[in-house]
């Protein structure tokens, strides 16, 4: 309906059996669904996302991430999570993870987090690193989300399975990994098929390609300063909760 200009590349990099870790930045609210439209374009290879278990007690998402069989991950205590995704790639599936955790306003990538190499590790499954781009104008932090905008331009690049060994280390593994993925991002931001449509229409590109999207380090600030804002309200709730 939208006549989204899907691009996917890289297609025959994800193992047509066997489980693997599909590791993608994350720069919107949709990006699960455009990583896993990859890796289907690929022998028909579903993908069980892990995410935030806030979104499966959602009244509309929730239904649906339940039934796609997607992994809630509590932030308090992720190892059920980390345990259900180590079966699932041990049973064969491949199991979709964002290492940055949250979306990044900079749409560069954040610091990752070590639990994808160190899922890999465990149940003996390649990692899949993957770029997407284009999605953040339907909807990301921040911004007012537009999921009537047509003909969008969504590149989907897929990069080369990175095989571990015993010896390999989660955090050498992870630079490896973010190294990989920053690549495959380069390349995907700058052989984009679109450009601004006018100085308003700058805020999707990245400031170190002339965009207005804050840098990375004012973007970590915004996050340091909404998490403090959570934190405080989540506290307050609680105060309010021991009083009632």
């Amino acid at each position: 309906m939208l006549d989204l200009r899907l691009e996917v590349v890289g297609a025959e990099n994800v193992p047509r059996s066997g489980g693997a870790v599909l590791v993608s930045n994350h720069v919107s609210y949709l990006d699960f669904i455009f990583a896993g439209w990859g890796a289907l374009k690929a022998g028909n290879r579903k993908t069980r996302f892990m995410a935030k278990e806030e979104v499966f007690r959602h009244s509309i998402s929730g239904p649906l991430m339940r039934g796609m069989k997607h992994i809630p991950v509590d932030r308090s205590d992720g190892q059920p999570a980390y345990e259900a995704a180590v079966s699932a790639l041990k049973a064969g599936e491949i199991v979709g993870v964002f290492p940055e955790a949250t979306i990044s306003r900079s749409f560069t990538l954040k610091k990752f987090k070590t639990g994808a190499a160190r899922m890999a590790a465990d149940a003996g499954v390649p990692l899949l690193p993957m770029a997407v781009w284009g999605t953040q104008r339907l909807w990301t932090k921040g911004r007012p989300k537009n999921l009537t905008r047509r003909h969008t331009p969504v590149t989907i690049i897929i990069g080369e399975p990175i095989h571990l060994t015993p010896e390999d280390r989660p955090v050498m593994v992870t630079r490896r990994l973010r190294a990989a993925m920053t690549e495959l991002l380069d390349r995907a931001q700058t052989t984009y098929p679109d450009s601004p449509s006018g100085p308003d229409d700058t805020w999707w590109k990245p400031a170190h390609l002339g965009g207005s999207a804050p840098t990375l380090e004012v973007a970590e600030a915004e996050d340091e300063k909404e998490n403090a804002e959570k934190a405080a309200r989540r506290a307050a709730r609680a105060a309010e909760a021991s009083q009632g």
